[in-house]
């Protein structure tokens, strides 16, 4: 039986044609489609919607929930399964918001490319060929949101894009893939658990800011963070920042919800290892909330869901540790 997939373009790198520098025409929806014969071979049938035309830089939580509403739309009217495609810039980010709002058990998968079309071997083909087939296929249900890219298949919550050239660029460092495609068909390599998402949000209005510590950092963009209702450091290591800034941050927490990640890339943020002023120990007894095991990232796209959604800070602590596995 034919079944139909909602193919959702918004732009980016897989789109782009022409020749030369700075070029900024785009291709269609339509014409992306038709460039990939192979889904033509599937027993699919493809709702291709244009739904934005935009570097993926400039997309904003507004759009993204927007393409939420709009795919749920589109399973309720009978689809089996999502396929949105953009800019990989951001796709670490919208993957884990479209995570957080979907809650249909279809599949949703995020797609692009690094290179361009007109360029050799280019990868936007194969990725949206791969991330139909896994948006269709069962063994993807109740998996939340996943990004399909070079043949592999990633739980948003974990993906990462990791290099700013390479068709290689997404990993999961935290987890590695979910899934693979094998000689065109997508292989199940494990079940993450899906996190219990956050109440309904109406609007994402919560301003939320992210600040990444350096070496001798004199905490001057701290004075900022007023005007902002939550924040996301990006401590070093296992989430330290420096003992100067101890009680400038604490002061922090004790006005907003501040949340302790790490600027690492991967690896958790530890509870009580370190004792001295400005480690983790010393932090969290401040009121600062652990990210665990989400990047700073993502932990700034989940306090703004919950601070949007008027969560207090019991429940926000409460869906930190959840997402981190405790």
């Amino acid at each position: 039986m034919t079944v139909s997939v909602a193919v959702f373009f918004l732009g980016g790198t897989i789109s782009m044609s022409g020749q030369g520098a700075g070029v900024v025409s785009r291709l269609d929806g339509d014409e992306l489609v038709a460039a990939v014969p192979q889904l033509a071979e599937l027993d699919v049938t493809l709702d291709v919607r244009d739904f934005r035309q935009l570097p993926s830089a400039c997309l904003t939580f507004a759009d993204i929930a927007e393409l939420v509403a709009e795919a749920s739309s589109a399973v309720a009217d009978g689809a089996a399964g999502i396929v949105v495609v953009q800019g990989t810039d951001t796709i670490e980010e919208t993957s884990y918001l479209i995570d957080l709002l979907w809650d249909a058990d279809a599949p949703i998968v995020v797609t692009g490319a690094m290179r361009k079309p007109s360029l050799a071997g280019a990868d936007g083909p194969a990725n949206l060929l791969a991330a139909v087939q896994v948006a269709v296929s069962a063994r993807f249900c109740a998996m939340g949101a996943l990004v399909a890219f070079n043949d592999e298949v990633h739980a948003a919550r974990y993906v990462r894009k990791m290099h700013s050239t390479s068709p290689a660029t997404f990993a999961s460092p935290n987890a590695g893939p979910v899934g693979l495609l094998v000689e065109g068909a997508p292989v199940l390599l494990m079940t993450p658990r899906r996190v219990a998402l956050p109440p309904p949000v109406r609007a994402l209005t919560a301003r939320v800011g992210l600040l990444v510590m350096s070496l001798e950092d004199d905490g001057a963009l701290l004075d900022a963070a007023g005007n902002y209702d939550g924040l996301v450091i990006a401590g070093f290591g296992a989430g330290h920042v420096p003992s100067s800034l101890a009680e400038r941050v604490g002061e922090l927490a004790r006005r907003m919800p501040v949340v302790l990640a790490s600027r690492a890339g991967a690896g958790p943020v530890l509870n009580h290892t370190y004792g001295y002023a400005g480690s983790e120990t010393d932090l969290l007894a401040r009121g600062l909330i652990g990210s665990g095991l989400l990047d700073a990232f993502k932990a700034r796209v989940l306090l703004r869901v919950l601070l949007s959604a008027g969560v207090d800070r019991p429940a926000i602590t409460a869906a930190f540790a959840g997402a981190a596995g405790s």
